[in-house]
C-alpha cells in the first residue's frame, strides 16, 4: 500500500515531538505562542521564555533541534509503510481536537479514514480473559461492527484480541492503538496488525522502532479513551489498566459501560466497581446502541458482501484442507510444510478475519457463517 507523503506541518510536529522534555501539553503551548507549529523553531528565546514551563534547559533543547532528526524518522516510516498524521491534517481524529494531552503526532498504518468514523466504541478488558469474557467481546464486537460501529482497542491478548477479531468478522473498521512503535512488533503481533489494517488501521504516538515499556501503556490508554464517545469494559480487576482507560474516558466526558460478572472471580471486580461509580451496566450490545442513540438498522454485513481472498499459498492451503475436516495444529504444520513459529501468525490472521475457528485441544475448523 502506497503511503502518502507527510505534510510540512506533520514534519514540523514530528520535529517538535522529538525535542526531549517536550510533551503534548508544553508542545501545544509552544504552538499557541508561536502561532503555528512551523513557527515554533523560528520564534526563538523571546517567545519560548514566555511559555509557562519552558525553562533554560528546554530552551537549549529547542535550539539543539535539527530537521535532520525528523528526516531520519521519515525515512524509517517510508520503508515500513507508516504515515504521519498531525493535528493540522484532515485525517486527524476530530475526537482528539480539544484534548489538551492528545498526542502531538500519530503514526498510522492501514486506512486512517477509520479514525473519523461516525460511530466508535472502545472495548477493553483483561489480558487473561476468561473463555466467557472473550466470547462476549467477540460476539458483541461482531454485532456492533455489523451495525456500523468501529471498534477501538489496544491489540493486547485477551479481551482486546477478541474484540478486534469480532470486529473483523463484521462489516465495519477496527482501530488498534499500540503502546509501542509500529515497526517494533513481533511476528505474531505483525500478523495481527496486518489483519486489522485490511479493515481499519493501527496507530501509535511512539516512534516506529520504540519497543513496549510498562509506562507507555497508560499513555496508549488515554488515546483509546479519547477516540471513542464510549468505552466498554468487559472484564477487569480493580488494579487493571482497563479501569485507567475507563476513568480517563469519564474524565473526557465519554460514556462508560461495564459488563457484570460472577462475584467469585477477581476478573469482574473492576467492572462492578465501575458500575458502583456510575458506569452503565451492559447486558447486551443492543442496550449500548440504544443508550448512545445509535439506531440498530440493516446489517452492514448484508449491505457489503465480503469475500475472503487468500493472500498467499499457505492461507489458501489451510482453507482448502479445513474445508473437509477439523485438523490439529500438528497436522496443519505437516500439511503446510511450515514450522510452528511460521504457521502461528498465519492461523492468527485467519482467525481474526473470521475465516477459521480455534477449537479446544489446538484443533481448527472453517468458521460457520
Amino acid at each position: 500500500m502506497a503511503v502518502a507523503a507527510a505534510s510540512r506541518q506533520a514534519i514540523a510536529w514530528l520535529r517538535l515531538s522529538l525535542v526531549s522534555g517536550i510533551g503534548p501539553l508544553l508542545g501545544r503551548k509552544l504552538v499557541d505562542a508561536a502561532g503555528s507549529v512551523e513557527g515554533v523553531f523560528s520564534a526563538g528565546d523571546e517567545t519560548w521564555s514566555n511559555v509557562a514551563g519552558i525553562g533554560p534547559s528546554l530552551r537549549t533543547a529547542l535550539k539543539g533541534s535539527h530537521p535532520e532528526h525528523a528526516v531520519a524518522v521519515l525515512k524509517q516510516c517510508e520503508v515500513a509503510g507508516i504515515r504521519l498524521i498531525s493535528p493540522d491534517d484532515d485525517l486527524w481524529p476530530e475526537a482528539l481536537k480539544g484534548i489538551d494531552d492528545a498526542p502531538l503526532l500519530l503514526f498510522a498504518k492501514g486506512d486512517a479514514v477509520a479514525l473519523n468514523s461516525e460511530k466508535m466504541l472502545a472495548v477493553v478488558g483483561a489480558r487473561r480473559a476468561s473463555r466467557e469474557g472473550a466470547l462476549i467481546s467477540r460476539r458483541w464486537s461482531r454485532y456492533l461492527s455489523d451495525q456500523g460501529v468501529t471498534i477501538v482497542s489496544g491489540m493486547a491478548c485477551g479481551i482486546d484480541a477478541a474484540s478486534h477479531g469480532g470486529a473483523l468478522e463484521g462489516g465495519s473498521p477496527t482501530i488498534a492503538v499500540l503502546g509501542c512503535g509500529l515497526a517494533s512488533l513481533s511476528g505474531e503481533q505483525q500478523a495481527q496488525a496486518e489483519a486489522i489494517c485490511r479493515q481499519g488501521c493501527v496507530i501509535s504516538e511512539f516512534l516506529p522502532d520504540q519497543g513496549a515499556r510498562p509506562e507507555q501503556f497508560p499513555r496508549r490508554n488515554r488515546i483509546i479513551a479519547a477516540l471513542a464517545p464510549a468505552t466498554l469494559v468487559v472484564e477487569a480487576d480493580v488494579r487493571s489498566g482497563s479501569l485507567i482507560t475507563a476513568r480517563l474516558a469519564a474524565g473526557y466526558g465519554r460514556e462508560v459501560f461495564a459488563v457484570p460478572g460472577s462475584l467469585q472471580t477477581g476478573n469482574h471486580a473492576g467492572c462492578h466497581q465501575l458500575i458502583r461509580d456510575g458506569a452503565v451496566l451492559a447486558t447486551d450490545p443492543s442496550c449500548i446502541m440504544s443508550e448512545l442513540g445509535w439506531d440498530a438498522g440493516k446489517s452492514v454485513r448484508n449491505q457489503k458482501q465480503r469475500s475472503y481472498q487468500p493472500v498467499n499459498e499457505y492461507e489458501a492451503k489451510i482453507v482448502a484442507v479445513l474445508g473437509h475436516e477439523r485438523l490439529h495444529l500438528d497436522e496443519l504444520t505437516e500439511t503446510c510444510g511450515l514450522t510452528l513459529p511460521e504457521l502461528s501468525p498465519i492461523l492468527l490472521a485467519l482467525e481474526l478475519q473470521g475465516v477459521i475457528e480455534r477449537l479446544p485441544g489446538s484443533r481448527y475448523q472453517l468458521s460457520a457463517e
